[in-house]
């Protein structure tokens, strides 16, 4: 069934499902902008820059907002920001930004898990009052590799034996390798049985789009994505916000990872986006499979 709300019942959505498509979506001069972007930092070899285990293949970039300034400026579209405060009720930060790539073929998959297990047994993250702001960079179909989302599994807690005996205060924040956080083989994933219990119990959905469409989940909803079998790539940008006055409480990741400084963004202006070229927000089409 095709969902596209209405600003108003973005938050509702949000709260009962653990996720939802924003009523806007980015235009095509920003996401050729960054499609740019993404392109041209592929092809440099440095720590942000995750590749594939089995090859050369690049299969994710971090913290692009911190040296590039389309990335930069991205993180302070009105449409994302606007978006994180109205879920979160707070004025917010850039806490991670990341860009997942499936590229044609061989773009791995990401197993079953929850981000907010990272982040608050290895970061110390106090409560789960982030968001994640997802644009599609590349159209996203069944066969490249989709965001697949339990919903409901939001309101769960954590599932990982680890994360969750951190959360509960039984035990210490993790120190783990963050190679091992960003890789298929997930640190803190969750168990294939267990997910397909909750599958069986609460549905699946799948993030199928347009280029440009924006969509919101939560750090705690289960999810995960599978390989791309297609000729298509498949590439797409997370902004993380986090609530101001949610403190990272032990971080030790590089800070490309875990951003320490808690600044709330500023939405661009109109003449800021009339000087970078970039229009307003636009009504979004509807995700054919939400």
């Amino acid at each position: 069934m095709s969902v596209l709300l209405e600003p108003t019942e973005v938050r509702r959505r949000y709260d009962e499902e653990g996720w939802c498509q924003a009523p806007s979506q980015l235009n095509a001069r920003i996401v050729e902008d960054v499609r740019r972007g993404v392109e041209r930092l592929s092809s440099r070899r440095r720590p942000e820059v995750v590749l594939e285990s089995d090859s050369g293949t690049v299969r994710a970039i971090h913290g692009c907002h911190r040296y590039d300034e389309t990335s930069a400026r991205l993180v302070r579209h009105p449409s994302l920001v606007g978006l994180a405060e109205q879920l979160l009720q707070a004025p917010v930060y850039v806490y991670q930004f990341k860009v997942n790539l499936k590229q044609a073929h061989t773009g791995a998959a990401w197993p079953w898990h929850q981000d907010y297990a990272f982040w608050h047994h290895e970061d110390g993250m106090a409560e789960d009052r982030a968001v994640n702001v997802a644009v599609l960079i590349d159209e996203s179909r069944e066969e490249n590799g989709p965001l697949r989302v339990i919903p409901k599994t939001h309101r769960l807690g954590l599932l990982h034996p680890a994360a969750a005996s951190s959360q509960d205060g039984s035990a210490q924040p993790g120190t783990g390798d963050w190679r091992n956080h960003v890789s298929e083989d997930l640190q803190y994933s969750v168990d294939p049985a267990r997910a397909g219990e909750l599958v069986a119990r609460y549905g699946e959905d799948r993030v199928i789009g347009p280029q440009g469409a924006v969509f919101a989940f939560h750090p705690s909803i289960v999810h995960a994505s599978s390989r791309n079998t297609s000729g298509r790539r498949r590439a797409l940008l997370v902004i993380t916000y986090n609530a101001v006055d949610n403190p990272v409480l032990t971080p030790h990741r590089p800070e490309f990872l875990v951003a320490t400084d808690r600044t709330p963004v500023v939405a661009l202006s109109p003449a800021e986006l009339a000087e970078a070229g970039w229009p307003g927000p636009e009504r979004g089409a509807a995700c054919s499979t939400c």
